[in-house]
């Protein structure tokens, strides 16, 4: 039995959804961030480096060519045909709707797209976006909304310097899915002056409000940030590969079944990773939750709190 027999992974809900493997390609479109511009903030989210997550050779160029370069390494590697388009880096709705048109336009002509991933902060989905994108779902394809929210807790928050709080994200999920578009919300374990319990609080919360997916990450310290700085003066530690290993475990077991895990773990790329030294690599995480879940002989949603499998919000269609 592997992780995808006790979770429900994007590879598997893609698969079910369009028969095949279905590929993520990142594409860095040249956005910013209202947190580091001046408009909610400056200097940006205290873990926040880019560079640590973006894909080597992207250059917030041409989205057809690194489309069609991100493609060709795909093809070569495991022969995928189908792909969405994945706007990651930065802020991917901080523009006017004509320019994200535009952008989006651009990845969805490319061929064997299916539809769009797109990775943004609460505070940045007006209704003319989400129109938009209701406008592509219609159009028959996939979309994903990821919204950042990292924490439940507005302490939080406000300590790693996000520029939003709870309310923004609860705002901004429930206007999506009264779309019916499908809303994936980022978790961050391990921020400052969090515990195990603030992710279970956390994971509880955006079940209360609704959510189709989820993506879990381990907070890791990358040069050039704030948190690289708390860290050096030994004001930070981070979580250990167990911590982290016991938390997502529990977590996936609260989480109803139809809930899709879009990610488990997150890395950075070397030098640019400082700490912990198990963030280098995705198989450390990933190879440990399986065998935690394996351990304990469960699996997804053996313990969420929707005993009809039902989770809350209303749902229409665009």
């Amino acid at each position: 039995m592997g992780l995808s027999d006790r979770v429900n992974t994007l590879g598997r809900d893609l698969k079910a959804r369009f028969g095949q493997r279905v590929h993520k390609l990142t594409v860095s479109a040249g956005f910013v961030c209202p947190n580091m511009d001046g408009t909610r903030g400056r200097g940006g989210c205290a873990f926040c480096n880019n560079d640590s997550f973006a894909p080597q050779g992207q250059d917030g160029g041409e989205v057809a060519r690194q489309l069609r370069e991100g493609r060709e390494v795909i093809v070569r590697r495991n022969g995928a045909s189908l792909y969405l388009a994945y706007f990651q880096a930065y802020t991917n709705t901080y523009a006017e709707v004509d320019r994200l048109k535009h952008l989006y336009d651009a990845a969805l002509e490319q061929p064997g797209v299916v539809g769009l991933a797109i990775g943004t902060r609460p505070d940045c989905v007006p209704d003319k976006v989400l129109d938009l994108l209701c406008a592509y779902q219609d159009q028959g394809y996939l979309i994903w909304l990821e919204l950042g929210l990292q924490s439940a807790f507005d302490e939080t928050l406000n300590r790693v310097n996000r520029g939003h709080g709870f309310g923004e994200y609860k705002d901004a999920v429930n206007r999506a899915r009264s779309r019916g578009l499908l809303v994936c919300t980022h978790l961050i374990h391990g921020l400052p002056g969090e515990t195990p319990w603030h992710q279970r609080e956390t994971l509880s919360r955006v079940l209360n409000e609704g959510t189709d997916g989820l993506k879990l990450h381990p907070l890791h310290v990358v040069r050039g940030t704030q948190l690289a700085r708390l860290w050096r003066n030994g004001d930070y530690r981070p979580w250990t590969l167990n911590e982290y290993v016991n938390t997502a475990a529990d977590l996936i077991e609260m989480t109803p079944p139809e809930v899709v895990f879009h990610r488990l773990t997150a890395t950075a790329r070397e030098p640019l990773l400082l700490a912990p030294e198990w963030c280098a690599s995705k198989w450390n995480a990933i190879n440990g939750i399986e065998q935690e879940l394996t351990r304990r002989g469960t699996r997804q949603g053996a313990r969420h709190p929707y005993p009809d499998s039902h989770l809350p919000g209303t749902q229409e269609s665009c």
